[in-house]
C-alpha cells in the first residue's frame, strides 16, 4: 500500500472514530479513561498537537470542537454525568498501576 492511501484509509477511520464517539454521548470520558486510558479530551489534545506539528493553528478549544462534534460546554450541558465514586475509585487505581 502506497504512502498517500495509508494516510486516506487513517483519516477516514478516524472521521468513523470520531462520528462513533459524537453517536455515542453515552460512553462517558471517565469510563473511556478507565478502560482505555484515553477519552475525547485526549484526542483532542492529539489533533491540536498534530497540527501544531504541522504549522497549523488549531488550539485546544478548536480541536475539542472537532472531536465532540458542538462546543465543549454545550456537550457537558447535554450528556456528561457526574463521576460515580466507583468511577473515580476505578480511574485512581488505574493512574496508580501507571506508576
Amino acid at each position: 500500500m502506497d504512502k498517500q492511501t495509508q494516510t486516506e484509509i487513517e483519516a477516514a477511520v478516524f472521521r468513523r472514530l470520531l462520528d462513533h464517539f459524537q453517536q455515542h454521548t453515552e460512553a462517558q470520558n471517565i469510563d473511556l479513561m478507565i478502560l482505555a486510558d484515553f477519552c475525547r479530551n485526549c484526542l483532542a489534545k492529539w489533533y491540536a498537537a498534530a497540527a501544531q506539528e504541522r504549522g497549523e493553528s488549531v488550539d485546544y478549544e478548536q480541536a475539542r470542537r472537532i472531536v465532540y462534534g458542538m462546543p465543549y460546554p454545550e456537550w457537558r450541558e447535554k450528556y456528561q454525568k457526574e463521576a460515580t465514586p466507583e468511577q473515580l475509585a476505578a480511574y485512581e487505581l488505574k493512574q496508580k498501576q501507571k506508576t
